[in-house]
This record gives C-alpha cells, sequence and structure tokens, in this order.
C-alpha cells in the first residue's frame, strides 16, 4: 500500500488521532531502532493507537507503539512496548517544547512509513478536540458522503 509520496510504504497509521486532535503542525522523524524491531516493521506489525511523543531531558520519544516481535528473533527480540528515540534535531525538539507547554498543545504520531529504506514516523503537533467538535467532523464527513453519492446516482440517470 503506497502513500501519496512515491519510494514510501505505510505501515501503519493513527486514525485516531485524526479523530480526536486537530492538527496544527506536521514533523517527520527518524526512529532509533533494533535490528528485529525494523524486521518486524517491514513486515507490517505495528499499531500506533494509544501511542504519544514525550519529550524527557532535551530528547523526545515515541512511547505506547506497539511492535510485535519479531518471528525469526529468538533471544535478540526486543520489547514490544518499549520507548523508541526519535531522531530530531535539538533546535525542532526545542520548538516543540515551548510549543507543548505554553498552549495545552500535545504531540501525536500520524503514521510510521518506510521512506528510501528507513523507517520515518510523522508526527503532529495537535489540540485536542472536544466533545461537540467530534461530533461536527463526524457530521460533516456523513454530509460529504451523502453529497458524493447523490452526485454518483445523478450521473447514473
Amino acid at each position: 500500500m503506497a502513500s501519496k509520496n512515491s519510494g514510501e510504504k505505510l505501515i501503519a497509521s493513527n486514525k485516531k488521532a485524526l479523530h480526536d486532535y486537530f492538527v496544527l503542525q506536521k514533523l517527520e522523524a527518524g526512529l532509533e531502532l533494533m535490528g528485529t524491531e525494523v524486521k518486524s516493521l517491514r513486515g507490517g506489525k505495528a499499531n500506533l493507537k494509544d501511542s504519544y511523543v514525550a519529550i524527557e531531558r532535551d530528547e523526545a520519544y515515541l512511547v505506547g507503539t506497539h511492535i510485535s516481535p519479531y518471528s525469526h528473533g529468538g533471544y535478540a527480540n526486543h520489547d514490544p512496548l518499549r520507548p523508541r528515540k526519535l531522531l530530531l534535531h535539538r533546535q525542532e525538539i526545542l520548538k516543540l517544547t515551548q510549543k507543548t507547554r505554553a498552549g495545552g498543545q500535545t504531540l501525536v504520531p500520524l503514521r510510521l512509513y518506510l521512506s528510501k529504506g528507513r523507517v520515518k514516523v510523522e508526527i503532529a503537533l495537535a489540540k485536542g478536540k472536544k466533545l461537540w467538535d467530534k461530533r461536527e467532523a463526524i457530521k460533516e464527513k456523513d454530509q460529504q458522503k451523502e453529497a458524493r453519492a447523490a452526485i454518483r446516482e445523478r450521473r447514473r440517470s
């Protein structure tokens, strides 16, 4: 399953984040991984559902991401839920730290993908949606779906 950009292979996406947050800014980061994690990711065995980005001691970590143990890993396998270091420049981390502390914003991973043989994660600076915002988004999505169906019907007749 290829994504928008050529040369990228989508491993996992976080649809729940798009439902729960307003995305303000997107950023690409590399991941510091073990060999068995990369092999498992190439097989598409990852889940971003309950994950988030935490910044501790001027370093960013991807927390709560589940990467299944590699089937042929044996003793070299990894802990599926261990925190993984994000590879970002210090200035990027400082900017993100300031933005998250100042305005009630958070960092969430949106998708995990392979780009030119490297595992990348797209993180987003996001602001949480209220319940009525979520209802409004669902309502808009339903209206767009009905409009597309009506256009299709009109073309058929």
